[in-house]
C-alpha cells in the first residue's frame, strides 16, 4: 500500500483537473437552460439545447462527478483526514453540490419533456450555488478553520 503514497500528487492534482470540469458543467448547465427556456418548445432550437445539456451531462459532468468522488475519497485515505472537521464540513458541501446535480439533472428532463417551470431570472439566481458552494470549499481545504 506503500504505493498509494508515493502517487499522492498525482491524485492531488488529478482531484483538482477533475474539480475544474464538473464545475465548469455546474456553471454551464444552468446558463444552458436560461437559452432553452428561450426556445420555443418543439422547435429545432429547443432540440438542440436538449442535446447539448445531454452531452454536458453525459460527457463532462457525471463522470467528472464520479472521479471528482473517487479521487477524494482517496485522497482522505492517503492523508487519514477522516476525523478532521473541515474534511466533514467539505464533504457535507460535496454531497450537496452532487444533490445540486441531481436536481440539474431531473430539470433537465423536465426541459426535455417540454415542462418549462421555472423562469431564466430564477436560474440565473440557482446559477450562483456552485459558486459560493466552491468558494467554501476551497476555504476550508486550503484555511482549515476548523482545525
Amino acid at each position: 500500500m506503500e504505493w498509494i503514497y508515493l502517487l499522492y500528487p498525482w491524485l492531488k492534482a488529478a482531484h483538482l483537473i477533475f474539480v475544474i470540469f464538473w464545475m465548469a458543467g455546474l456553471f454551464m448547465l444552468p446558463r444552458f437552460f436560461v437559452y432553452h427556456q428561450e426556445s420555443g418548445a418543439g422547435s429545432r432550437e429547443d432540440q438542440a439545447w436538449i442535446e447539448r445539456e445531454a452531452k454536458l451531462a453525459n460527457i463532462i459532468m457525471n463522470p467528472s462527478m464520479l472521479i471528482v468522488w473517487v479521487l477524494g475519497l482517496a485522497l482522505a485515505y492517503v492523508t487519514d483526514a477522516w476525523m478532521q472537521p473541515w474534511l466533514h464540513a467539505k464533504l457535507l458541501l460535496v454531497v450537496l453540490l452532487s444533490g445540486y446535480q441531481g436536481w440539474l439533472m431531473a430539470y433537465r428532463k423536465q426541459l426535455a419533456a417540454g415542462k418549462r417551470t421555472m423562469s431564466g431570472r430564477t436560474m440565473r439566481l440557482i446559477n450562483e450555488v456552485p459558486g459560493i458552494a466552491v468558494a467554501l470549499i476551497v476555504i476550508l481545504v486550503v484555511i482549515r478553520p476548523f482545525s
